[in-house]
């Protein structure tokens, strides 16, 4: 569990230490911010392409040799980024090192769920995505200050070295995974065919675009609106973090006592968090609640989400899971998209929380055709 929590710390550090350096990134490589915000998307559209071409690739390979050959190919992509010359090569750079992140974390998941009792799996996921909520107690802050001190391109070197780690680590103590079910590509891909997978990640694409959308443009958000100096950014990213580590719990015990009920209340608590930090952000102290509060929501509702496409996909699960974090990364580069949109047409850096409040709302919307449609099918 260690070992696969830490490919997830690995992970959570390059997704995330992108969005507080933002501002240094723009101006090493002679980009305007909303531009830079693009390497934000990249990065997130690698783990969109990766996550089920790589899930259905892989299929037939045992789990234990995947995990291992996505984390050595995550590890090449962020050092390809701390040499990336050029605007353009950064880009590939951050594609390339999205690509392996969905099919890491969805073989991840399974393997922790095999480990568990049945009634148990959510809180296993959960415990692989303690990595990504740790890594922003952790990993970002940390890398975060690193790069504002020594250029950004340091804050990347950090994540390689921890992708090295992380390898060892998966060489050393995961065994090998017998209880995880070694399918193919035919199979995995007959998850596309069901609508119930369809609609799930429907969920997580629409509703978890606010988060993002807020959290790409959080250092400039917290010193040019709420006031706070920029040494406070990377502490803030860390209260962020606090809150990950908090809601990942809670919403996998929640998951576990009662799945879909607990996704119906975590995405009305995302949309009201969002609303309200429409006002909280012109104060340095509400504003750092309501980071905590959008790290809490956010985190809360990936085992859930989780947890119910490995119920609807039946026997194509590892593709199912991957896709999962490919339809959150589709919400991170959605996010960051409408983000710089409503900051580009001068309606400042709250508008993102405005606008994210309105996807957890149509994120609700989409989990309610989802449940009538499940019961429509069993009736």
């Amino acid at each position: 569990m260690l070992a696969l929590a830490m490919g997830g710390f690995g992970i959570g550090t390059t997704e995330f230490v992108a969005m507080g350096l933002l501002p240094d990134i723009a101006s090493g490589i002679g980009v305007s911010e909303p531009t830079a915000g693009h390497v934000i998307s990249a990065y997130a559209l690698g783990v969109v392409v990766g996550a089920p071409l790589l899930a259905a690739a892989t299929a037939r390979l045992p789990r234990k040799m995947v995990l291992i050959g996505l984390m050595v190919a995550f590890t090449i992509g962020n050092a390809a980024t701390v040499f990336a010359p050029s605007y353009e090569w950064l880009m590939v750079s951050r594609f390339v090192a999205g690509l392996p992140h969905g099919a890491y974390f969805g073989v991840a998941s399974l393997a922790a769920a095999s480990l568990v009792p049945a009634g148990q799996r959510a809180k296993a996921v959960a415990t692989v995505m303690l990595g990504l909520s740790v890594a922003n107690v952790v990993g970002v802050p940390a890398a975060a200050a690193l790069g504002q001190h020594f250029g950004w391109r340091s804050a990347f070197t950090i994540v390689t070295v921890i992708g090295v780690a992380t390898v060892g680590a998966l060489l050393r103590w995961v065994p090998d995974l017998h209880g995880v079910a070694v399918t193919n590509p035919i199979t995995e891909l007959g998850a596309l065919r069901r609508s119930q997978v369809w609609l799930t990640l429907a969920v997580g694409t629409v509703g978890f675009g606010g988060m993002f959308a807020v959290y790409t443009y959080v250092s400039t958000t917290l010193t040019d609106v709420a006031g706070l100096p920029i040494a406070w950014v990377p502490v803030v990213l860390m209260v962020y973090g606090v809150g990950m580590v908090v809601g990942n719990i809670v919403g996998g015990i929640l998951a576990d006592k009662a799945l879909i009920p607990s996704l119906f209340a975590l995405l009305a608590t995302m949309a009201i968090v969002l609303a309200l930090f429409v006002a909280a952000a012109h104060n340095p102290y509400t504003a750092v609640v309501g980071v905590f509060a959008i790290g809490a929501a956010g985190a809360a509702l990936v085992p859930g989400l989780q947890t119910r496409l490995m119920d609807v996909a039946a026997d194509a699960q590892s593709l199912a899971a991957a896709l999962n974090h490919a339809a959150l990364n589709i919400a991170n580069a959605a996010g960051a998209w409408l983000g710089g949109i409503v900051i580009a047409a001068g309606l400042g850096y709250t508008a993102p929380a405005a606008v994210g409040a309105m996807l957890a709302i149509a994120g609700l919307f989409v989990l309610g055709v989802s449940v009538l449609a499940q019961r429509r099918t069993a009736a």
